[in-house]
């Protein structure tokens, strides 16, 4: 895959600090702050071009994001994005570093109390042919300025996303964001429906409208799904597994799987902040979202995995659903009209079972989509 950096192959290890070997790279589950952010830590990973503070990639992630986010140090976006990065994001993409810094400066401003605590790294690469991460981040403070949100609320939050970025001597030229940003506005107590027509308007205002495509190549013609999975972007047999139980799951609707691959006590971590438990609720939660766009088809764009010291391993898989709300669902009524999802998923993996699963996805996206289809249909 072009957005894929794989591991070095040189054949002169001995020049290098095990640059593909993640054994000696942080995690941060186990770790507090202090630790993911050293002061004395020697390199333990080959980073070329990258600032001397880091000292791995994950230690890149964590303490960048930091210094900018937390510290104020906005203008390291200059260092740490190239001039003509790209953003996506499930409300738009953005296609350049000033649009960064601009949009990073209105986010603090309107939550400057929020703090985004990193929740998980996963990574795969190194830093000739580029490194790749998926940085899961659980974000909470209040909401006490006026911005896109309007009027302050005073409300406090709790919201997770995940963002997964290309890094290349210490700049990041693509990245891709997905925030719950449906749980944010209803904990600050907004009409999802008002919030969500005022983006559209703006949207559609632009001539911007949801593109219809057709078909999504789920099934062709009258055929059934596929039979196996697309593991082409897999790297390890952990990661062919797990394309191939989306696959049988999402895409050939066998939900009955679910109870053979997770294990009985599997915590479920999803949009709006759900915090549930079991395979039931996994189930459920699982045909909810195929329920509202059951024309669906998911298609895995990145996945990669780390070895885990708790045990089994890490794997991050980033996805798309493209289909048409033709659903009952948190959405509402049907419409018709096309629905495209981006999402994140996080999976912990021991003994062959999921033992944790955290996804974000974003219903505020897709009810934005819903109503931007409304005004097309008036127009």
């Amino acid at each position: 895959m072009a957005d894929d950096p794989s591991p070095n192959k040189s054949t002169k290890p001995a020049a290098r600090l095990e640059a593909a070997a993640p054994r000696n790279v942080l995690q941060v589950e186990r770790r507090d702050f202090t630790d993911l952010v050293p002061t004395n830590r020697e390199r333990v990973q080959s980073m070329r071009g990258f600032d001397p503070c880091y000292t791995d990639i994950v230690d890149y992630i964590v303490r960048c994001t930091h210094r900018i986010w937390d510290e104020r140090d906005v203008g390291l976006i200059y260092t740490h994005y190239t001039h003509n990065c790209v953003a996506y994001s499930s409300l738009g993409t953005v296609y350049n570093r000033e649009d960064v810094v601009r949009e990073t400066i209105q986010r603090i401003v309107e939550l400057p109390d929020r703090r985004g605590m990193a929740t998980q790294v996963i990574w795969r690469g190194d830093d000739v042919n580029g490194f790749y991460t998926s940085h899961l981040v659980t974000g909470s403070g209040r909401h006490t300025e006026y911005g896109m949100y309007g009027k302050p609320t005073g409300r406090t939050f709790v919201a997770r996303t995940i963002a997964d970025c290309m890094i290349l001597e210490n700049k990041i030229y693509r990245e891709w964001l997905v925030r719950d940003n449906m749980a944010l506005i209803v904990q600050l107590g907004l009409d999802p429906h008002a919030v969500a027509a005022d983006m559209a308007r703006k949207q559609f205002e632009k001539g911007n409208t949801v593109v219809e495509i057709g078909e999504n190549r789920r099934m062709i013609g009258q055929y059934p799904p596929a039979e196996k999975a697309d593991t082409s972007i897999a790297h390890t047999d952990g990661e062919v597994q797990m394309l191939e139980w989306l696959h049988h799951i999402y895409n050939k609707r066998m939900f009955g799987k679910i109870e053979s691959i997770y294990a009985p006590n599997v915590q479920w971590h999803g949009p709006m902040m759900r915090e549930l438990f079991g395979v039931a609720a996994v189930l459920q939660q699982t045909m909810r979202l195929i329920a509202m766009i059951p024309d669906g088809y998911l298609v895995p764009q990145h996945i990669c995995s780390n070895p885990c010291e708790e045990g089994g391993e890490k794997i991050a898989v980033r996805w798309v659903i493209d289909g048409h709300h033709l659903g009952y669902g948190s959405l509402g009524a049907p419409t018709g009209h096309r629905l495209f999802v981006m999402g994140m998923t996080h999976f912990h993996v021991i003994d062959g079972k999921i033992v944790d699963e955290w996804v974000v996805y974003d219903d505020l996206a897709m009810l934005v989509q819903v109503k931007l289809g409304d005004l097309a249909g008036a127009a």
